[in-house]
């Protein structure tokens, strides 16, 4: 515990570090290609994402290159995917996982992407708005924000939480 401790405060006194430029040479991101592809197209599939709205999350390539990718994954075939795209992918994954954690059904989590939010960062537009928006700084607003929810931070009420009183003293009891 020690010495983890000492290693902890060592790479805090060296400062921000580097990412490892190994995760983008193109060896590693054909290996998470196919099967990061196949994973979003389950979850377009669950959310109900059109065509259009499926190339405006991956960073809109042309009809012609989404379907390739698609056809690639679908039958396990080697392609590679530039970064942009895997971050992209990697964003929807964890705005899954998030909704998943969050949520007692897929069918809450997809009623909360598909609804108005009160909260600022979506302006009373649903969720989806900014995911399907086209920019990756909208999918990563919405991953931030459920992972910020995940975590215990305060998330601005929605319609359904309107009525909610705060707990005071009186309503502890110890037993």
């Amino acid at each position: 515990m020690a010495r983890s401790l000492r290693r902890h405060e060592e790479n805090i006194a060296a400062g921000p570090q580097r990412l490892d430029a190994s995760r983008f040479v193109p060896a590693n991101r054909r290996r998470l290609s196919a099967p990061g592809l196949r994973t979003f197209l389950a979850i377009a599939d669950l959310w109900g994402l059109t065509e259009e709205e499926r190339r405006l999350v991956l960073g809109y390539p042309s009809r012609s290159t989404y379907h390739n990718w698609a056809k690639h994954a679908r039958e396990h075939r080697d392609f590679t995917l530039d970064v942009d795209t895997l971050m992209r992918i990697s964003a929807v994954l964890g705005i899954h996982q998030a909704l998943g954690v969050l949520f007692a059904s897929e069918g809450e989590g997809i009623a909360w992407l598909r609804g108005p939010h009160a909260g600022a960062v979506f302006g009373g537009m649903p969720p989806l708005a900014l995911i399907t928006g086209g920019s990756q700084d909208g999918l990563l607003t919405v991953r931030r924000f459920l992972d910020a929810a995940r975590g215990g931070l305060y998330m601005e009420p929605n319609a359904i939480d309107t009525g909610f009183a705060p707990y005071d003293e009186s309503d502890i009891v110890f037993g």
